[in-house]
């Protein structure tokens, strides 16, 4: 594996907040990794209140419950620029943000999109989870069910966006759409494979550790209770 000489990531999370707040820390930090010519790269490690997204290739009708169901449950539904369809976000989700210069990488987009597979794979094999691969769709599965999503989007080169892994999930909030536009999929998460419920601090820390060694970036501390994600 290559390791970068002159590329830095800095590590943001794990913390809680909205989908709104961190599209916004997003796009600050997309800039300026492309200011700095890919110098500075990011991973947010976050869990999301329970929202539904719908990617680009995602159609309304793919949330399933009416607005008095999503209200009582206290789900936010919201359109987003990244790729793919209808997703959940929720409590006991680790949502990862890479925002990564891909000119580095290739410029291969799908090559991205499989080396965050490879990833995610890794990180549950580190917790005894085989998982796979489940062609053409995108994301990880295990026996069958997904366990984690990936939708990304790219501006001048830079990636942001990324995947959310369910580790203590409640699973029953996917039944309020069509995950990921494939009607029937059925959905997993850590806690349900292992028979007990992993901690997501723990679960975030490797994640980070393990993106690190995947991608060739040197390990940074943390960011403090990140700051990062509620500056302006």
């Amino acid at each position: 594996m290559q390791q970068a000489t002159d590329r830095a990531l800095e590590v943001i999370g794990p913390e809680r907040c909205g989908y709104r707040q961190a599209l916004e820390t997003q796009q600050r930090l997309r800039r300026r990794c492309a200011a700095s010519g890919g110098r500075e790269n990011f991973l947010m490690l976050l869990e999301h209140p329970p929202v539904i997204t719908i990617g680009r290739s995602g159609l309304a009708g793919e949330v399933l419950a009416d607005r008095k169901t999503l209200r009582e449950r206290g789900v936010e539904v919201l359109e987003t620029n990244r790729g793919g369809r209808v997703t959940f976000h929720g409590p006991g989700q680790l949502v990862a943000y890479p925002i990564v210069d891909l000119t580095a990488r290739g410029r291969d987009l799908h090559r991205y999109l499989r080396e965050l597979e490879g990833w995610l794979l890794r990180l549950l094999e580190s917790y005894g989870i085989g998982a796979g691969l489940n062609p053409p769709y995108t994301g990880v599965w295990v026996g069958g069910r997904k366990i984690a999503s990936i939708g990304i989007a790219v501006r001048h080169w830079v990636a942001y966006h990324g995947a959310a892994l369910n580790v203590t999930t409640d699973l029953e909030f996917f039944r309020l759409i069509v995950p990921c536009g494939l009607p029937g999929v059925r959905v997993t998460s850590m806690q349900e494979v292992l028979g007990r419920p992993p901690d997501l601090a723990e679960v975030a820390r490797r994640a980070a550790r393990l993106f690190c060694e995947d991608f060739g970036f040197a390990d940074v501390p943390q960011s403090r209770q990140s700051e990062r994600v509620r500056a302006g």
